[in-house]
C-alpha cells in the first residue's frame, strides 16, 4: 500500500502509540487500526473503559480523513457501545469516508473484536485552511 499523509500524521501521534495502537492501512478515505486491550484499560466492571474504545475509533477516523492530504481535524463525534470487551481482547477499527462537501466530511467507524461488532462511531471532520502546520 502506498504511503499517505495519514501515515505521516500517525508517525507523530504519540498518544495513540502510547496505547499500542497500530496503523494497519490508510488511503482513499479509509483506514484500519488495531489495539490490544491491556489490564490498565479496564474499568471497575472489568470491561474496557469506553474512552479507550472511543480513542481507537477516533484514531481510525483521523487516519481516514487525513489520507487525502490537507490537515483535517474532528469537528465532532459520537459512539454507540454495543458489546463489552475486556483485557486481552484485540480490537480493530475500520473507518470509511461517507461524504465530503467543501471542508466538511462524515466518516463511519466500526470497532470489532474477532469480527464481532462492539461499537459504532460517527465522526464529523473539518479540513483546515492552507498554510496550517501538518
Amino acid at each position: 500500500m502506498a504511503r499517505t499523509p495519514a501515515h505521516d500524521m500517525f508517525d507523530r501521534d504519540t498518544a495513540s502509540k502510547a496505547l499500542g495502537i497500530e496503523l494497519l492501512a490508510a488511503g482513499n478515505g479509509q483506514a484500519t487500526v488495531r489495539m490490544l486491550v491491556t489490564g490498565d484499560m479496564v474499568n471497575g466492571h472489568a470491561m474496557t473503559h469506553g474512552g479507550y474504545v472511543f480513542m481507537l475509533a477516533d484514531t481510525a477516523f483521523a487516519c481516514a480523513c487525513n489520507s487525502h492530504g490537507p490537515v483535517t481535524v474532528a469537528a465532532g463525534a459520537d459512539i454507540t457501545f454495543l458489546r463489552p470487551t475486556s483485557a486481552g481482547d484485540v480490537l480493530t477499527a475500520y473507518a470509511q469516508e461517507r461524504v465530503t462537501r467543501g471542508r466538511s466530511g462524515i466518516y463511519d467507524v466500526t470497532v470489532t473484536r474477532d469480527g464481532e461488532v462492539v461499537a459504532e462511531f460517527r465522526g464529523r471532520s473539518r479540513t483546515l485552511g492552507p498554510g496550517r502546520p501538518a
